[in-house]
């Protein structure tokens, strides 16, 4: 029974001793204060009260900077945020810079980049800073990467969330894009309006081209059977050429049913009987 009572305090005190690492992080095992050795993950065992270990993250990890009134170049007041990717790095030099050289190194990221941001953007009118957000990414990182090398701190990479101007400014650059956007809408309108008139144009044009053109058809046709006529005349009708326009007057009329009186013994009256076979009554009498 003597030695139960020896051999629990004993299990307590290994128990107690315990430690597991796991593989996402590292340990730092400190004896009465000082560096003893790095724990890498498995199972460790340490001296308690006498010994110490500090577990430190060496996955990729995310810090918000946090919003901040910026004034611009140009005196307004920009509300900037930006997240920070860092990684503290896995050998043993880095994880005791992340320890020893920095106090709360995840604090002191977040104040090193609300610091930088105002330092780059202050020297950018607000529509550049929204058009460059590029560059100003790359100059975050760069100097985020240099100051934080000797923690034993990666920066992976930084990313800007907003850079927002004042309300009454936002609005008034609203305003300014709906007016363009009305004015190209506008143009586009005016561009399409001119298009279909151009093409009624051409149309009328055409129109009128087949109209000219059919009108110099009827006119070389009217001029094609006047010279027909001319050329009968001159055959048939030679010096008759009055007796002519008599006859085809008496045509026009007739297609009309009109009604005409012509004197008896005239020379249309003759024609007429002539072509009919008729023989006018004076020439009758003459000839018996």
């Amino acid at each position: 029974m003597n030695y139960l009572y020896l051999i629990f305090p004993i299990v307590i005190f290994l128990l107690l001793g315990i430690r597991i690492v796991r593989p996402t992080h590292r340990g730092l095992i400190e004896r009465l204060g000082k560096y003893k050795k790095l724990a890498d993950p498995g199972f460790h065992w340490i001296i308690p009260v006498v010994d110490r270990i500090f577990m430190v993250n060496i996955t990729e990890q995310m810090v918000d900077a946090e919003p901040q009134e910026i004034i611009t170049n140009d005196n307004l007041n920009a509300s900037v945020d930006a997240q920070v990717y860092f990684r503290v790095k896995a050998d043993e030099e880095s994880i005791k810079g992340s320890t020893y050289d920095v106090d709360n190194y995840q604090w002191q990221i977040v104040n090193l980049a609300r610091t930088t941001l105002r330092n780059i953007i202050g020297t950018l009118t607000l529509k550049s800073a929204n058009s460059e957000r590029g560059k100003i990414n790359t100059e975050l990182h760069e100097t985020l990467h240099k100051e934080t090398k000797s923690w034993g701190i990666e920066i992976i990479r930084t990313e800007l969330k907003q850079i927002d101007p004042p309300s009454d400014v936002q609005e008034t650059m609203n305003k300014v894009v709906k007016a363009e956007n009305e004015k190209i809408a506008a143009i586009d309108s005016a561009t399409a309006a001119e298009t279909v008139a151009d093409g009624v144009k051409r149309a009328k044009i055409k129109e009128a081209e087949g109209y000219k053109q059919s009108k110099i058809l009827h006119a070389e046709g009217e001029a094609e059977a006047i010279k027909l006529v001319n050329e009968a005349a001159d055959k048939y009708f030679i010096g008759n050429a009055q007796l002519l326009r008599k006859l085809e007057a008496l045509e026009a009329s007739l297609e009309n049913n009109a009604k005409i009186v012509i004197p008896t013994g005239s020379d249309l009256v003759n024609i007429i009987g002539e072509m009919a076979g008729i023989i006018p009554l004076e020439r009758k009498q003459k000839e018996k």
